[in-house]
């Protein structure tokens, strides 16, 4: 399974980055993970058309997105194996800019999903992603999470 996050913006902080480092670190035992990260700025559709140039035609699409469905953590990883088991192997996060994602790469994804009607910033929501799916894999291998 190929997993991976397509996000505006550099992190900065390094605690951002110790965080993204450690659950790299932990999602290696269950995928292939990659960030990549398209430069973010004042306008979203040009960082939407960044963004779609590095998107993968073959990929499974989940935008990070205020309006999208709300999962519980064990239905997330229920969806996320059922994507797998459909033959997606490759699956990609898109997380927009501050301003978030422009509607014309947003529209391409497969699969909206919202993390809360909070509004987080974008680079602490990579964090929140990471931990989300490392906790997903856990419960899909019947392994202790904390609830």
């Amino acid at each position: 399974m190929k997993i991976t996050i397509l996000c505006a913006g550099k992190l900065k902080e390094s605690y951002f980055v110790q965080a993204v480092n450690e659950y790299s670190k932990r999602l290696s035992r269950y995928c292939t993970l990659k960030i990549d990260e398209v430069s973010d700025g004042p306008d979203p559709k040009s960082e939407a058309d960044r963004m779609k140039k590095r998107l993968p035609p073959d990929a499974y699409v989940i935008a990070c997105e205020i309006r999208g469905q709300w999962f519980s953590s064990a239905d997330f990883s229920q969806k996320l194996e059922s994507i797998m088991i459909n033959g997606d192997g490759h699956i990609v996060f898109l997380i927009g800019g501050s301003d978030g994602l422009h509607e014309s790469i947003s529209s391409l994804a497969d699969l909206k999903v919202s993390f809360s009607d909070l509004t987080f910033p974008h680079m602490l929501m990579r964090v929140i992603l990471l931990e989300q799916i490392y906790r997903a894999f856990r419960i899909m291998n019947h392994e202790p999470y904390h609830k």
